[in-house]
């Protein structure tokens, strides 16, 4: 039926580590598969600029990524309660795909990692979830279905998938963290599905 993209930034590995779990969890869900895509990183040397070709990993997202995908899980490290600005960049390339309207109906989940517990996380989950509202998307969260929701003393949330490094690069995800981020990954692919009728 489609691809899910999961773009994310991971410069140490977290997000990285998530962004695979939810990749299993839309996977899982038949006649969908992920799509795993990453963004280069930003410079403030105006004339630096990464190559066109990551050396190493997923491939780079490109705009046709937004078109050919029903629908996107999004993902970053958490920079002072925000997304970094290595994704916000590629998402604030993405101005004529609003103005036509690419997204609009298409399912969009979000996830983050930190290294303190109370580090943002959750409003990291925000501030990538508002230019996806932006875009027309449904935003899909993780409902408290999700057993691991009252139960972790790790990373997770409502609003998406978190994972908590403490501080450690690199740190393991939790067995709970990783539970939730699959469970991200497949209720995005399952709503894609649903809408694709």
């Amino acid at each position: 039926m489609g691809d899910i993209l999961v773009l994310y930034y991971s410069p140490k590995g977290s997000t990285e580590a998530l962004a695979r779990e939810v990749c299993r969890g839309v996977d899982s869900v038949k006649g969908m598969a992920a799509r795993l895509r990453t963004v280069p990183d930003v410079s403030a040397l105006t004339e630096a600029s990464e190559s066109s070709i990551p050396a190493s990993g997923p491939p780079y997202a490109s705009i046709a990524d937004l078109s050919e995908c029903a629908g996107i899980v999004m993902g970053s490290p958490t920079r002072f309660g925000n997304m970094s600005a290595a994704l916000k960049y590629f998402i604030d390339s993405t101005v004529a795909e609003w103005v036509k309207g690419t997204l609009i109906g298409k399912p969009a989940g979000v996830f983050t990692s930190t290294s303190s517990l109370h580090g943002g996380s959750e409003t990291t989950l925000l501030t990538m979830a508002i230019p996806l509202l932006h875009h027309g998307m449904l935003y899909v969260g993780l409902p408290y279905s999700e057993k691991e929701l009252s139960t972790t003393t790790t990373g997770g949330s409502t609003y998406g998938a978190t994972h908590v490094t403490w501080g450690r690069n690199p740190d393991p995800l939790s067995e709970d963290e990783k539970r939730l981020a699959f469970a991200l990954g497949k209720r995005v692919a399952e709503i894609a599905g649903k809408l694709a009728g």
